[in-house]
C-alpha cells in the first residue's frame, strides 16, 4: 500500500466490487466506500458524497467544507480540496477511500478534483478506484513514479482452478472438471457468467443442459440466465424485483412504499436476496442500503417496461419521489418526479426550500429537465426560467442566460408583485449581476472567456497584466471581472436591485448579491457603499455559517481602510479576518497577512515622509487613470498608447512607489499627494 492509487479496471461482471470488499475485510485498515451512480458527475454532489463517506471513518471530517459547498457560489475547487486534505492529514491511522463505479461519475471537474487529491494525498491515505473504463486522470505519470497498482481483465478472469473452487467449494455444486472447464472456456473466466450459471444449476441441477445453451456473447448469456433465474423466483419476489428495479439504491422502507402492503417486508426480501447472492450488492456495513448489479438491473427494467404500461411505471416513480422527499433526499425525489412526468411536483422540488437544487449539485439533471419542457410550461412557472438561466451560468454556458431572464420577465408582466414575485425579480437581478462579472470578452479577437459560475461573484483576477493580479478571491481592483465603467455600473445597479427585492430571509442569495455589490463599489471607489455591502455579507454569513465569506468581506473593508490612509483601522480588520479564519486554509488569508504586514510597515516607518523616485508626467497621467478604475486597455485608448506601453508604465510606477498591486499604488499615491485634482471617491 505504499503506492497512492490502486486502479481496478474491467467491464461489468468481473467481480471488482466483491474482490475489494473481501480484501478490505482482511486488510486491517478502515475504509470509506463511495458507490457512485449516474448523476454523481456534478462536482459539488461528488464532493458532498465523498465527504459523507469519509465521515464513516472520522465523524466530523469536512463539516466546514460541506457548509461551503452548499453555498450559492462556493470558492474554487482547489481551495475546498486543500481545506479537506488538511483535515485528512490529521487522521493518525492509515485509511483507504474507495470510489466504486467511478465511470458513472467521471467528468472533467471530477477528474480534475481526483487528480488534485492524488497530487496532494496524505501519506496515510490510499485511494482505490473501480471502474469499467480507464479514468481521465494522470495514469502515465503515476506509473512512471511507481505510484499506481493496476488490476485489469486479464487479472480478474477466473482460471480453471479458481472456477473449480467457485463451483464446488463456494457454491457446493460438485461439478465434474469437464463441465467446469466447459463453463470456464465459454465464459472466458467472466465471473458474472459463472455466477449466473451456478445459480441456475442450483435451481434444476442440470449442468449438462445449461452448458449446451451457453452460446453467443456475454449479454446473450446474461439475458438467458436472468430469464431463467427470474422465472424460478416466487411471484412475490418477481414482483419485488421488477418494481424496485427503477431504484438506483434500495432500502426496506423505500421498497415497501413501492410494493403497497407487501406480504413480506422489503427489508426481509433484501436480506434474503443478499443471502442467495442474487445480484444484489450491500452499500453499507449495516446492510441498510443495497443496489442491484447494474446488468441485472438493466434486464429487470427492460422486463418492467415490457410488462407494464407507462402510467403504472410513472406511478412507481411518483411513490419513490414521495418517499425520498419525506426522508430528506431532495435530489433523488426530484429525479423520480421527473421520471413520473409530474411537471408541477418536479417544479416545486427543483425550486427547493430556499435553496434550488441546481445549487446543491443537481445542475446537470436540472438542465436536462428544463431543456425538455416546452416554453408554455416555463411561461406558466416563471421561476423555472430564472433557474434555467442560473443553471446555465453554473454549467459554464453564459451565452443563453439573458434570453432565459428576459423570458422570465415577460412571463411576470402584469402579475401582482407579492412576496414570492418580488423575490423572483431579485433573483433575476442577482443572476444578471453575476453574468456581468462572469462573461469576459477579449476585445482583440472577440473570443469569450468563461469562468466557473461557482467562482463568478467572488474570484475576479487580472487577465491583461499579471503583475497587478490580486490573490485568490480577493481581487476587487483587478482589470478583468468587472471591466470598465459600464460593467461596474451594471453590477452595482443589478446587485442593488437584487437586494431591494429579495426576501430578508433569502440569506444565501442576498449574501452573494451583497458580495458582488461590495466588490463593484470598492472597484468604483464608492468606499461607503462597499463597506455597507460588506457589512451585510458579514452579518448574513454569520447567520448561515459561511465563515469564508465573512472573512473575505472583512479583508475587503481592510483594503478600503488602507486605501483611505487609515492603516490603524486597516490593521484591525486584517487581524479580525485572521482571528475569524482560524485554521481555515485559503488564499484569502495570505492577502490578509500581506495587508497586515503592509500597514505595519506604514505605521512603523512613517511612509508619508519616505522619499521616492519622482514619476514622469506620463506616469502620473497613467496613475490618475488607474485611480479612476480604468483597465490597461482603456488607459491605452484614453492616452492613445499601445497596451504593452501601458504595461511598461505600470511596472515603472509600481517600482517607483515600491508597491506590487494597483490598490497599493493608489493608496501610496494618495499618501504622497500625487493625485492632486483627482477627486477622492466617497
Amino acid at each position: 500500500m505504499y503506492r497512492k492509487l490502486t486502479l481496478i479496471s474491467a467491464p461489468a461482471g468481473y467481480g471488482k466490487t466483491t474482490l475489494v470488499s473481501e480484501w478490505l475485510a482482511d486488510c486491517g485498515r478502515p475504509a470509506a466506500w463511495l458507490s457512485l451512480e449516474q448523476g454523481d458527475n456534478e462536482l459539488t454532489h461528488f464532493l458532498t458524497c465523498m465527504i459523507s463517506s469519509l465521515q464513516t471513518i472520522e465523524e466530523n471530517i469536512g463539516e466546514g467544507v460541506l457548509s461551503v459547498l452548499q453555498s450559492p457560489q462556493p470558492p474554487p475547487t482547489e481551495s475546498i480540496l486543500t481545506a479537506l486534505l488538511n483535515e485528512l492529514a490529521a487522521i493518525p491511522a492509515p485509511f483507504i477511500l474507495v470510489l466504486d463505479d467511478y465511470h458513472a461519475a467521471s467528468s472533467k471537474g471530477v477528474n480534475e478534483a481526483v487528480t488534485f487529491l492524488l497530487d496532494h494525498l496524505p501519506k496515510q491515505m490510499h485511494l482505490m478506484i473501480m471502474t469499467r473504463e480507464d479514468p481521465s486522470i494522470s495514469l502515465p505519470r503515476l506509473r512512471v513514479r511507481d505510484q499506481l497498482t493496476e488490476l485489469r481483465v486479464a487479472d480478474m478472469r477466473f482460471t480453471l482452478t479458481e472456477a473449480e473452487a467457485f463451483f464446488n467449494r463456494a457454491m457446493d455444486l460438485n461439478l465434474s472438471m469437464d463441465n467446469i472447464a466447459g463453463f470456464q472456456s465459454r465464459t472466458e473466466g467472466w465471473v458474472a457468467g459463472l455466477h449466473l450459471a451456478a445459480i441456475s444449476i442450483q435451481e434444476d441441477h442440470d449442468a449438462e443442459r445449461l452448458l449446451r445453451s451457453f452460446t453467443g456473447n456475454h449479454h446473450f448469456v446474461l439475458d438467458y440466465l436472468a430469464e431463467e433465474i427470474l422465472h424460478r423466483q416466487p411471484e412475490a419476489v418477481q414482483a419485488f424485483l421488477l418494481r424496485t428495479s427503477l431504484l438506483d439504491r434500495l432500502c426496506g422502507p423505500l421498497c415497501d412504499n413501492l410494493m403497497l402492503n407487501p406480504e413480506v417486508s422489503g427489508e426481509e426480501i433484501l436480506i434474503d436476496l443478499d443471502r442467495k447472492n442474487l445480484f444484489i450488492i450491500p452499500l453499507d456495513k449495516e446492510r441498510r442500503w443495497y443496489r442491484y448489479h447494474h446488468l441485472f438491473a438493466d434486464i429487470l427494467r427492460r422486463r418492467l417496461q415490457e410488462s407494464h404500461d407507462g402510467s403504472h411505471i410513472a406511478d412507481l416513480h411518483k411513490r419513490a419521489s414521495l418517499w425520498y422527499e419525506n426522508n430528506g433526499f431532495e435530489i433523488e425525489a426530484f429525479r423520480h418526479a421527473v421520471e413520473s412526468r409530474d411537471i408541477e411536483r418536479s417544479s416545486r422540488l427543483l425550486q427547493g426550500d430556499g435553496m434550488p437544487l441546481h445549487l446543491r449539485g443537481a445542475t446537470g439533471i436540472s438542465l436536462n429537465w428544463l431543456e425538455s419542457l416546452p416554453a408554455s410550461e416555463l411561461d406558466a412557472r416563471p421561476a423555472l426560467w430564472v433557474i434555467y438561466g442560473s443553471a446555465l451560468l453554473i454549467a459554464g454556458k453564459p451565452s443563453g442566460v439573458e434570453h432565459k431572464l428576459r423570458a422570465a420577465e415577460a412571463a411576470l408582466e402584469g402579475v401582482e408583485q407579492d412576496v414570492s414575485v418580488r423575490d423572483l425579480i431579485g433573483l433575476i437581478a442577482a443572476t444578471r449581476a453575476t453574468l456581468t462579472s462572469l462573461v469576459l470578452t477579449d476585445d482583440q479577437d472577440g473570443t469569450e472567456r468563461k469562468l466557473q459560475a461557482a467562482e463568478a461573484a467572488m474570484q475576479v483576477t487580472g487577465l491583461e497584466d499579471k503583475t497587478d493580479e490580486l490573490v485568490g478571491l480577493i481581487a476587487p481592483a483587478s482589470d478583468a471581472g468587472i471591466r470598465g465603467t459600464h460593467g461596474i455600473d451594471n453590477v452595482i445597479a443589478q446587485s442593488r436591485r437584487a437586494l431591494a427585492y429579495l426576501r430578508p430571509d433569502n440569506l444565501p442569495v442576498r449574501t452573494a448579491s451583497a458580495w458582488m455589490l461590495g466588490v463593484a463599489c470598492q472597484r468604483r471607489g464608492d468606499y461607503a457603499g462597499a463597506c455597507e455591502a460588506y457589512n451585510e455579507v458579514i452579518s448574513n454569513s454569520q447567520k448561515i455559517g459561511h465563515q469564508l465569506m465573512a472573512v473575505m468581506a472583512i479583508i475587503g473593508i481592510g483594503q478600503i481602510r488602507e486605501a483611505e490612509d487609515r492603516p490603524d483601522l486597516a490593521a484591525e480588520r486584517y487581524r479580525e479576518a485572521l482571528r475569524l479564519a482560524g485554521d481555515l486554509p485559503h488564499p484569502a488569508l495570505q492577502e490578509a497577512q500581506m495587508g497586515l504586514e503592509r500597514v505595519h510597515r506604514v505605521l512603523e516607518d512613517g511612509m508619508k515622509g519616505k522619499r521616492i523616485e519622482p514619476l514622469s508626467q506620463r506616469e502620473i497621467e497613467v496613475l490618475k487613470l488607474i485611480a479612476k478604475g480604468l483597465s490597461n486597455r482603456e488607459i491605452g485608448e484614453e492616452l492613445f498608447l499601445a497596451l504593452d506601453t501601458v504595461k511598461g508604465h505600470n511596472r515603472r510606477i509600481f517600482e517607483k512607489l515600491q508597491v506590487q498591486r494597483r490598490t497599493e499604488a493608489i493608496a501610496r499615491a494618495r499618501e504622497l499627494n500625487l493625485l492632486i485634482n483627482t477627486p477622492k471617491p466617497h
